[in-house]
């Protein structure tokens, strides 16, 4: 311990002088613990010196234990050496004689070998020669293998001369094969009947020979089944359109007919599907030089019918074989017409197609998988058909003959009527136009889905642009040509109740053709070959039917216009100078309000909401505008006549207004609306302007109508009946004032722009906003003086209608009441 710690201690354990009495004891316990300490260590050391000496004594006898170890090892590597020795010496004959009977093994077992291909060879040459055919096939095996243990030994000269011999052989076989298969097919195996067994014996030879041997044997087998087919269909009596479907009647009838002799050919040889095959490629090649020889173009129906034929004849092939390629429907092409005979043929087709469908799937486990084979790498759809399609023009150009010829039936029959309580609002005629379309169009695709198709689609382009000029020409029309001009009925349309029905039924015709045209062009572009489906393409049409439907619209509008002339004409023929009292509204409002309830129920019931919303707007912007200009037409027009004439103003805004629930389709009414609004709100303006009095005209001309022109100024002040000389004086006066006028709203802009920090000039400031001031003032101190001037129940209307125009937030005539 530390000085510090030992007196800590002390100090710990005697704090106090007391304490101090303890000392002895401690002393004598610490005393008897040092006793004790000692005699632990003299033990200890006693014990140590005792164990040195022992383990020098065991380190001793350790190490003389190593030393006789390890003379153990060495005896014991030396004996191992010793008989390592003897063993090589013993085992140095025994090996010579191991490799020699090995190699003596070799030998043996090669000349073995050799002699039995002499021998099986000697057989197989026999054989040959007496053409064992069933025996040669297993002999050829057996020679085969036994050849391959020599390919070794091809340097020896008389494994040489065996394989030699061997291919003689061979080549002699192959040649008394040929020969014998010659034979089939000439009558000879219906009086031999072993002949059949013969050659299929001969075709177990054929499949030990090399794989190229049996292609040589097929291929002039298919060509000599073909040499009668080639020389009958070349004549010139059989090498016709016309007599396509015999050749497929001929191939169908060989295959059936020889289907018993021909099971001699083992079934992976498939010699029927190659057949097939060199019979299509044979006769496509004669299909082309006929068509391509044909002095004139071919019937329609022969050459359709060669065609469906040809179709027909490939599905059964690719059906019968498993050809790969989608399938289509093959239907007449002129079944439509054939009646009710066709169509049963048409079901029976199909029932037959469809039972072969399943019962080719219920047999797919037990059929032999080598029939599959084929089915990877051809496919009979198209191989013959395709020859027809550059000669197809024909058949393209009677289609639309037909559908032209049938489109003008269709218009001719059309009644342009619709029967009460039609659900559809269609011309029967738009539908059966596709109906017949879609018919052409499942004929075509039936044969071909390539460019005849495209050229058929653009058939149908033509065909719905006739049909949609067929619908512009049944529009009602104006006046044309010289009289009508000089009479100022160019242009005009006058149309009855019937004629606005059919103008909604060709909208609504030509809007399910817009949308029904770009439907076939979508099914057409699915059924056409990929690489032609961007040419399918049917925006030209849909234009040409949506200017249909805006030429219809806009002549039912101008027909509407044409029943209101008579009754805008009655307007300017009222005595409005000399009426004396103002009353109910007029009876030309009344008939403007009869032709809207006669005519707009019907065009709401019959046009879809937004072609009656197009309608609407084009009613407004040319009833309107036509209402305000016609007022100008009038003659003099007295201070009673005047205020006539606002009330007959409001009959008639309402009466517009009222238009869209009139016809039960007030979705998106609001902005014609707001549109009917305005502009009627200029004819009560003018209406205004002339009930005011002759020195206050001018300022309530400008306020009311700030876009008035000074000819129309003029002309108010005609109808207010002022003579020439007074207008004369207002005009001046109105013309000096309009400068003004027309620089306030400047003025009152160029206040707005100048800075707060820079102090405007007076005369800036100043007389613009007086001149603003004083203008109000003065024209609403004259409107009050004509509200106290009146007297009558009509002008008491026009005052409360005048105060309704303060709470209206758009109008020309709320700037009179702004603050």
């Amino acid at each position: 311990m530390e000085k510090s710690s030992t007196l800590d201690y002390i100090n710990q354990m005697f704090p106090t002088e007391a304490s101090l009495t303890g000392v002895e004891p401690l002393m004598q316990k610490v005393h008897n613990e040092i006793r004790v300490v000692d005699a632990e260590i003299l033990t200890a050391v006693r014990q140590q010196s005792n164990s040195g000496s022992k383990a020098k004594e065991d380190l001793a006898a350790a190490t003389s234990a190593v030393k006789e170890l390890m003379y153990k090892v060495r005896e014991i590597k030396s004996k191992a050496e010793q008989s390592e020795t003897m063993v090589q010496e013993i085992c140095r004959d025994i090996k010579k004689l191991d490799f020699a009977k090995k190699h003596i093994t070799t030998t043996i077992t090669a000349l073995h070998r050799l002699t039995m291909l002499v021998s099986a060879i000697e057989q197989l040459q026999v054989m040959a020669s007496k053409r064992q055919y069933k025996e040669a096939s297993a002999q050829l095996e057996a020679v085969s293998q036994l050849c391959s243990h020599f390919d070794g030994y091809r340097d020896n000269p008389k494994i040489t001369e065996l394989r030699d011999k061997f291919k003689n052989i061979k080549q002699i076989l192959k040649s008394h094969v040929f020969s014998d298969f010659s034979s089939l097919g000439t009558g000879k195996e219906t009086e031999d009947s072993s002949l059949l067994q013969h050659l299929s014996d001969a075709c177990l030879v054929v499949d030990a020979l090399e794989p190229s041997v049996r292609e040589e044997l097929v291929k002039n087998f298919c060509d000599r089944e073909l040499i009668s087919y080639q020389q009958i269909f070349e004549g010139a009596e059989l090498a016709k359109l016309d007599k396509t479907e015999r050749r497929y009647a001929w191939v169908k009838r060989r295959l059936r007919t020889n289907e018993e002799i021909w099971k001699i050919f083992p079934t992976s040889w498939h010699v029927d599907y190659l057949l097939c095959i060199q019979f299509c490629k044979l006769t496509r090649t004669q299909l082309e030089d006929i068509l391509e020889n044909l002095k004139e173009k071919p019937e329609v129906a022969t050459l359709l019918m060669a065609l469906q034929r040809t179709i027909e004849f490939e599905e059964e092939l690719a059906d019968k074989f498993g050809g790969s390629g989608s399938s289509r429907t093959v239907t007449d092409g002129f079944g439509e017409t054939d009646g009710s005979e066709s169509n049963n043929q048409t079901v029976l087709d199909i029932r037959k197609k469809y039972e072969k469908k399943l019962n080719a799937h219920q047999g797919d486990q037990v059929n032999d998988k080598d029939l599959a084979v084929p089915a990877a790498g051809f496919n009979f759809r198209g191989i013959i058909s395709s020859c027809f399609e550059p000669h197809l023009t024909v058949y393209v150009e009677f289609e639309e003959k037909t559908l032209m010829e049938s489109l003008e039936k269709l218009v001719q029959e059309e009644t342009w009527d619709m029967e009460e309580g039609s659900q559809t609002n269609i011309l029967s005629s738009s539908m059966q136009v596709f109906l017949i379309i879609r018919r052409s169009l499942k004929r075509c695709s039936a044969l071909t889905k390539n460019q005849t198709l495209l050229n058929l689609f653009k058939v149908f382009q033509r065909v719905l642009r006739a049909y949609a000029n067929k619908l512009f020409m049944k529009l009602p029309k104006g006046g044309t040509g010289i009289v009508a001009a000089a009479t100022g009925m160019d242009g005009y349309i006058k149309t009855s109740d019937k004629d606005e029905r059919m103008i909604c039924y060709i909208v609504n015709t030509a809007e399910y053709c817009h949308k029904t045209a770009e439907e076939l062009a979508d099914n057409v572009s699915k059924i056409i070959d990929t690489q032609l489906a961007d040419a399918v393409d049917m925006s030209e049409v849909q234009d040409e039917f949506s200017a249909v439907i805006t030429k219809a619209l806009v002549t039912l509008v101008n027909g509407l216009e044409t029943k209101f002339d008579v009754e805008m004409a009655a307007m300017t023929r009222v005595l409005w100078a000399t009426l004396e009292s103002v009353g109910d509204q007029s009876e030309y409002v009344n008939n403007i309000k009869m032709i809207l309830n006669g005519s707009i129920p019907v065009l709401g019931r019959l046009l879809s909401p937004v072609y009656f919303q197009f309608f609407l707007d084009k009613l407004a912007s040319s009833l309107a505008p036509r209402f305000y200009l016609n007022i100008f037409k009038c003659k003099q027009i007295s201070e009673t006549g005047a205020q006539q004439m606002l009330l007959d103003t409001q009959a008639v805004k309402t009466t517009l207004l009222d238009i869209p629930s009139l016809g039960k389709q007030t979705a998106g009414a609001a902005s014609y609306s707001k549109f009917v609004s305005r502009e009627m709100s200029k004819a009560e303006a003018l209406l205004k302007v002339i009930l005011s009095p002759i020195d206050s005209v001018a300022d309530t001309y400008s306020a009311l109508l700030p876009e008035g022109t000074p000819s129309e100024f003029q002309r108010i002040l005609e109808l207010k009946g002022l003579k020439k000389a007074d207008q004369q004086t207002i005009l001046e006066d109105f013309n000096k004032r309009g400068t003004g006028i027309s620089q306030m709203p400047i003025a009152a802009s160029t206040v707005q722009v100048i800075p707060a920090a820079t102090p405007a000039p007076s005369s800036v400031v100043s007389q613009p906003s007086s001149a603003i001031i004083a203008s109000r003032e003065d024209v609403l101190t004259r409107a009050a003086a004509l509200g106290r001037g009146a007297a009558t129940t009509g002008f008491k209307r026009f005052l409360a209608l005048t105060e309704a125009a303060k709470d209206r937030t758009d109008g020309p005539f709320r700037k009179l009441f702004n603050a």
